[in-house]
């Protein structure tokens, strides 16, 4: 089901924490609202969920706006940040308890909730206690309780936050794989830049409660619309030159020989090995305004040419490397 947000705004007395913001999701899309803490986006989403009151502006869900409809009558589930599983209540109980809030029989809740944990894979553990279970699991467990009432909207408040590296990374897969099986609209928020490119085919970066840019990953991160974005996104050079602002992804730097015609003196400030390439810090006189600056550099081309901190270099990059920025 596609959503729609109109003007939306939230007020908290004086503050404003959501101002103004217009976006189109498309049914069955994967979104992330990405941002540092404090930009609005989990506003944003609890307020799409009806959890938190709109100040103004529209939500629209399908076909209708829901204005002050509760959460139960728009469609949506909300999996939150923390868990919240019920510690008295096995798996398959705990899945289920919705259900059995809104009247279902017995037979037919406990069939659901068997579905819905066959889905995430835990219908093998359906009698365990949430203490039984790891944060993965539990993580699994929570989804599937999201799903069991048949939302079209699934609203995701950082539900990755709290898994190791590893187990993150596994659960970015089931999220997809889960979204794909169901053909739902997923919203997913997260100020993770990795796990947003990772997982959605919409990136909406938010600052200070606004849309600073809203796109495809990859049109985000090869094009970004302001300084902010290209700095949040990661990856990119922010350089201010006589003609304005420019943004160079910091592995189209290039150092050396390869520096070309119009290269700077740059000294190495530090240098990280990061397995298939090497980042190397720098800082230039020459671009004292941009601050400091990231070359990022094949492993076997390091290996060939090693820098260390210290050394001055020539550095530079190609002029269609370099997206302008607005102002």
């Amino acid at each position: 089901m596609n959503v729609e947000l109109i003007a939306l705004t939230k007020r908290y007395g004086t503050m404003l924490a959501v101002d103004a913001i217009d976006l189109k999701i498309p049914s069955g899309a994967y979104c992330c609202l990405l941002g540092p803490s404090g930009c609005g986006k989990t506003t944003t989403l609890r307020m799409i969920g009806g959890h938190e009151a709109v100040s103004s502006g529209e939500v629209v869900i399908g076909p209708r706006a829901v204005g002050d409809a509760p959460p139960s009558a728009r469609g949506t589930a909300m999996m939150f940040q923390s868990y919240a599983l019920f510690p008295h209540l096995n798996c398959r109980d705990n899945v289920a308890f919705s259900l059995r809030m809104r009247g279902v029989a017995k037979a037919e809740r406990r069939a659901k909730a068997g579905a819905m944990l066959d889905l995430v894979q835990m219908g093998h553990l359906a009698d365990r206690l949430p203490a039984q279970l790891s944060g993965g699991q539990q993580q699994r467990v929570a989804l599937a309780r999201a799903l069991v009432t048949g939302p079209k909207v699934l609203l995701l408040d950082e539900p990755l936050s709290a898994l190791d590296p590893f187990l993150r990374v596994r659960m970015r897969v089931e999220l997809k794989r889960i979204q794909a099986e169901l053909g739902l609209t997923f919203i997913h928020v997260t100020h993770s830049q990795e796990e947003a490119m990772a997982l959605s085919d919409r990136v909406v970066v938010m600052n200070g409660g606004r849309i600073e840019q809203a796109g495809d990953p990859r049109t985000v991160f090869e094009r970004p619309a302001s300084a902010f974005v290209a700095r949040f996104i990661g990856g990119h050079n922010v350089i201010t030159l006589p003609k304005g602002t420019v943004a160079v992804r910091a592995d189209r730097m290039r150092l050396g020989p390869e520096a070309g015609s119009d290269a700077v003196p740059a000294r190495v400030v530090a240098v990280e090995y990061q397995g298939a390439s090497v980042q190397v810090a720098l800082e230039s006189e020459a671009l004292a305004k941009s601050g400091g600056l990231t070359a990022v550099i094949d492993d076997a081309v390091f290996a060939g040419r090693p820098l260390v901190p210290g050394e001055v270099v020539a550095l530079g990059w190609d002029a269609a490397a370099a997206h302008r920025l607005d102002a």
